[in-house]
């Protein structure tokens, strides 16, 4: 009877968009169980309220972590309100931290709820802001390198000096750490990745999602399921012929163990791994997207790749790529071609392509995780 009384609450729960805070179990007493009044703390949920009043065309701008355009991104934010916009190495070119500063806060005042910022800051090859001399002097090393010289004290004291960097400049989301297994040299991740085994990889992405979250930087794993030996995506379809063992007995341990360290988002990769789905990208895929929530037990933000990158354009147009994962359960779409898949995606909830309760869900991922960096509050 109390299991049939809880069950029936939740199911209440859903409906009024509130939520049980708390519930007294059961007395135990020698010999017998007895069960008391049910006490259910109701507490408004305040990001299901902000979304019910959200128009269609305000939550499909909220699937968007798009690209920053090269002219009038206040405007572009004003008609398409993105959930975030993504810096690239030419966002830096020609300006100064005080000149970036002043252009991201118009871009915020042009956003009807607050816009993640995001940056691809890992150290070593990719450093989009400390490779240009006005914003630091040096290049952020490598993981690999930060390691070599301090072990685990200089990995959280790089990551620190990281997400300094990128809140004094009004950034809130680094778009790593990178949680891929390589110790080959040869493999295009390597130079990226922490260099080590599975464990070593996933203590070092735990150690970083930790200082990320206590400096209320937003962090995104990747490249989920793992990228193992595979070529870059970049230029086009990358297949990856492993078995599942390989991926449970070695890449999904980073990725779980920064997930309990409280990772606030995963990236979806482009790798059409023939053991999850052998027809579509990872990306696109709903049974990829599956085992991250049920498999690993993962339920922030998951994130796709660049939608923009070859491996997808050599499987489908970039408009018809969006509507597909979103539908495969990705939350947020990294977007260089936001007007057409922008409009894709709107049309696609609008004919009930994209179910209400898929958008939605989305929806509220992307506002949650605003709220946890402490960006918005509902």
């Amino acid at each position: 009877m109390l299991r049939k009384l809880l069950i029936l609450t939740a199911m209440l729960l859903c409906l009024t968009g509130c939520r049980a805070e708390t519930a007294e179990p059961p007395v135990k007493q020698p010999g017998k169980t007895v069960s008391p009044a049910v006490k259910v703390t109701i507490v408004p949920d305040r990001i299901a309220e902000h979304i019910s009043g959200m128009s269609d065309a305000q939550k499909v701008g909220q699937l968007f972590f798009a690209r920053c355009p090269e002219t009038d991104a206040a405007g572009f934010v004003t008609q398409y309100q993105p959930a975030g916009l993504i810096l690239f190495g030419r966002d830096f070119e020609g300006r100064t931290p005080e000149t970036l500063r002043a252009f991201l806060a118009e871009c915020q005042s042009a956003a009807g709820l607050p816009l993640l910022v995001g940056v691809d800051e890992e150290g070593g090859t990719v450093t989009r802001i400390s490779g240009r001399d006005a914003f630091r002097a040096e290049k952020f090393r490598s993981p690999q390198a930060v390691f070599a010289a301090g072990g685990w004290e200089e990995i959280a004291r790089d990551t620190s000096e990281k997400d300094s960097l990128l809140r004094s400049l009004g950034i809130n989301v680094n778009l790593a750490p990178v949680a891929d297994v390589s110790t080959d040299p040869s493999d295009f991740i390597y130079a990226r990745a922490f260099g080590q085994g599975a464990e070593q990889t996933a203590q070092y992405v735990s150690a970083v999602v930790r200082q990320m979250s206590d400096d209320s930087i937003g962090s995104v794993l990747k490249h989920f399921p793992g990228y193992g030996n595979n070529t870059d995506t970049h230029t086009g379809a990358v297949f990856d012929e492993r078995p599942m063992e390989a991926f449970r007995e070695q890449d999904f341990i980073p990725f779980a163990a920064a997930i309990q360290a409280g990772a606030d988002a995963v990236l979806v990769s482009h790798n059409v791994v023939l053991c999850m789905d052998d027809e579509r990208p990872a990306s696109l895929s709903p049974e990829v997207v599956k085992l991250l929530r049920e498999d690993l037990g993962f339920d922030g933000a998951a994130v796709t790749d660049d939608m923009g990158m070859g491996a997808v354009g050599q499987y489908t147009d970039a408009a018809t790529a969006a509507v597909m994962a979103v539908n495969a359960g990705n939350d947020l779409i990294i977007s260089s071609d936001l007007p057409n898949q922008y409009q894709a995606v709107l049309s696609a909830v609008e004919s009930g392509e994209i179910p209400a309760e898929r958008l939605n869900e989305a929806v509220y991922r992307v506002l949650r995780w605003k709220r946890n960096i402490g960006i918005w509050k509902p």
